[in-house]
């Protein structure tokens, strides 16, 4: 795509040194007022007046919020997604959108919900092991859902050539979406984010500030949906790995989880202070409650991991099947076409009509 731009002086080093400057200052601004943002956030009070008090599994189930800052953006994906797939159809009845990927990306943001607007949310900032069930929800739920989803192929299938060959396409195939994309650098970033957010101030602060509560559940979100592209993605990828890379990618990344999780379990002091400066009075104690997070992340996390394994192996087990079917599909076919000039039922009657 050749686009006309105005002429730019050159920097010291030979590059357009003005375009630089102004993409850097704009990044200065941008970061300075994330900081603002979140130097001026509500506290962890945004989450509720108080202690609440001790959950019970009605409260779990029917104890929902209703965040518009939530709520809005689900019920936009949901209703653009499900646009896209009518549009789709209806351009191309004979090749419409499979049926279980809108199911998916529903699950995906029921998920979403269930995690941070249903009874759990309410405790997140309490129980540090409701916040893990928080995330393990969204890590080994929500994401992997809307990655079944394909949603990045909808896009491209319901944009116009325009957009999609002037927009689109160079996006996804741009270096940094490609780097991005790389299962090493997904499956580095995965435990990054794991690691870094559970063993770094931004636990703690996050639960104390709102904004950084939302940001984290970013972070989860966009290295989990990263981390099972080279899985379960359906969507266009310069990187494909076979189902052998697939089943190290996923085994390789389970210790990281089970050691997180047991550090998290039998660590003797408290990670996170704010979970010991709550008030609370009711239920366990707070080394208690977070020996139970380390757990459920131990336990669900390495479940989770577990599954996928099962998965990668019985999708392979169905491919090999495939393949072995059209293989020898191919040598009846040509083994018929070789026996056909001497099989007598197909030889010529030289009293026949037609015979010469």
């Amino acid at each position: 795509m050749n686009v006309t731009r105005p002429p730019v002086q050159p920097g010291p080093s030979g590059r357009p040194g003005r375009r630089v400057g102004a993409g850097a200052r704009r990044l200065i601004i941008a970061a300075a007022a994330l900081l603002g943002l979140l130097a001026t956030a509500p506290g962890v009070a945004a989450h509720g007046v108080g202690v609440p008090p001790a959950p019970d599994l009605a409260g779990l189930v029917l104890g929902w919020s209703f965040d518009p800052t939530i709520w809005l953006p689900l019920f936009a994906s949901a209703a653009a997604y499900l646009w896209a797939v009518r549009r789709v159809d209806a351009a191309h009845p004979g090749n419409p959108v499979p049926r279980d990927r809108p199911v998916f990306f529903l699950l995906g943001l029921a998920a979403i919900a269930i995690a941070l607007q249903s009874g759990i949310e309410r405790y997140d900032t309490t129980l540090f092991s409701l916040h893990m069930v928080q995330h393990v929800i969204l890590i080994f739920l929500a994401a992997p859902a809307i990655v079944l989803s394909a949603p990045i192929t909808l896009i491209l299938r319901v944009a116009s050539p325009g957009i999609r060959h002037r927009w689109l396409l160079p996006l996804l195939e741009s270096r940094a979406v490609r780097l991005v994309g790389h299962p090493l650098v997904a499956w580095v970033l995965f435990a990054a984010v794991m690691w870094g957010t559970h063993f770094s101030p931004l636990f703690d602060a996050a639960l104390e500030n709102i904004w950084l509560h939302d940001l984290e559940h970013v972070l989860y979100l966009v290295s989990s949906f990263l981390f099972w592209m080279p899985i379960v993605g359906r969507d266009p990828s310069p990187w494909r790995i076979g189902f052998p890379g697939r089943l190290l990618y996923l085994f390789s990344q389970m210790p990281l989880n089970s050691f997180l999780g047991v550090a998290i379990l039998y660590s003797s002091t408290i990670l996170y202070p704010h979970y010991a400066t709550t008030g609370r009075l009711w239920g366990p104690t707070p080394l208690e409650d977070q020996q139970a997070a380390g757990a459920i992340m131990w336990g669900l996390g390495d479940a989770g991991f577990l599954v996928a394994l099962l998965l990668v192996i019985a999708a392979w087990m169905r491919n090999d099947e495939a393949a072995t079917r059209r293989r020898e599909a191919v040598e009846d076919a040509r083994a018929a076409a070789g026996a056909a000039p001497t099989d007598p039922a197909l030889a010529v009657d030289p009293a026949s009509p037609g015979a010469p």
